[in-house]
């Protein structure tokens, strides 16, 4: 199967058959040369790493394994939050889940704060201990809610109207309220589920890939080079797995497609055109 010439930066060249035996029974060879280049210096060979051929892409791997271990809708995990509904609704409108971020009150309204008790409750905070000029303030009392419902619901909607009034006139007065939402903020726990989920994959994707799709491994010698022969006629794949090659300020992974022919030796050289940068996932 012939690879189309340049395909991620792979240099290939096919030469002769190495043994006679290759040619009769289908198989071929492979010889890898990898090196890499620093920034503002010369190229380095990568010296005794180990390099995997593998029946599959590793990415494709890391995707496999992925999607066996899907972490929750964001939907879903807003529903399962203990809060209230309305923090729940509110979440589930905006793009956002970071309750603690600076200008936090640029995406909320005098309605999000009347409307949301955890708003209102983070406003109120904010606005204690006479610190706010002129904020209006409640009336009701909590007994009367049993007592004289309705005197309580009366006063109720007389402070929620002076407020919203007061909140329309003065935004400046919502700046703050993400001090006092640290305790309902649920970015921590949506942070740490994606985490775990980051981690499941690096740890069970090198597993997977050397228990479904191995077929060979070569160890680079002090000049970079390394060789693998009878593969059978195919597509593969040389992969530093989730392994790093690193040479001064550069860190690098492989996952470069190979096509082995019957009685021929493939020659791939590994280098920074055909490698991900490991820290970014892009090309360095």
């Amino acid at each position: 199967m012939a690879i189309v010439a340049g395909l991620l930066g792979l240099s290939l060249l096919l030469i002769g058959a190495s043994s006679s035996g290759q040619t009769a029974t289908g198989t071929g060879g492979l010889q890898l040369t990898a090196k890499i280049t620093p920034t503002a210096a010369r190229p380095e060979p990568v010296r005794q790493f180990t390099f995997y051929i593998l029946s599959k892409s590793y990415a494709d791997v890391a995707h496999e394994v992925e999607a066996g271990d899907v972490i929750p809708s964001r939907d879903k995990f807003i529903d399962e939050l203990k809060v209230s509904l309305e923090l729940k609704q509110w979440l589930k409108a905006h793009e956002i889940l970071d309750l603690t971020m600076p200008g936090l009150d640029k995406a909320l309204t005098a309605e999000d704060v009347l409307h949301v008790p955890e708003f209102l409750l983070a406003y109120q905070r904010t606005n204690s201990g006479g610190v706010t000029n002129g904020i209006p303030k409640p009336k009701y009392k909590d007994a009367d809610k049993t007592d004289h419902p309705e005197k309580y619901e009366k006063q109720t909607q007389e402070y929620y109207n002076a407020l919203r009034k007061f909140i329309r006139l003065h935004p400046e007065t919502m700046s703050g309220m993400e001090l006092e939402l640290d305790a309902v903020n649920p970015q921590r726990k949506w942070a740490k589920i994606e985490s775990d989920h980051k981690k499941h994959v690096q740890h069970m994707a090198p597993d997977v890939a050397q228990t479904k799709y191995l077929v060979a491994k070569a160890d680079t010698d002090l000049d970079g080079r390394a060789g693998v022969s009878g593969l059978p006629a195919g597509s593969y794949w040389v992969s530093s797995l989730n392994l790093d090659a690193d040479a001064g300020d550069t860190r690098v992974r492989w996952d470069v497609p190979v096509a082995i022919q019957p009685g021929q030796t493939t020659r791939v050289e590994l280098n920074n055109l055909n490698a991900t940068d490991a820290r970014t996932g892009s090309a360095p």
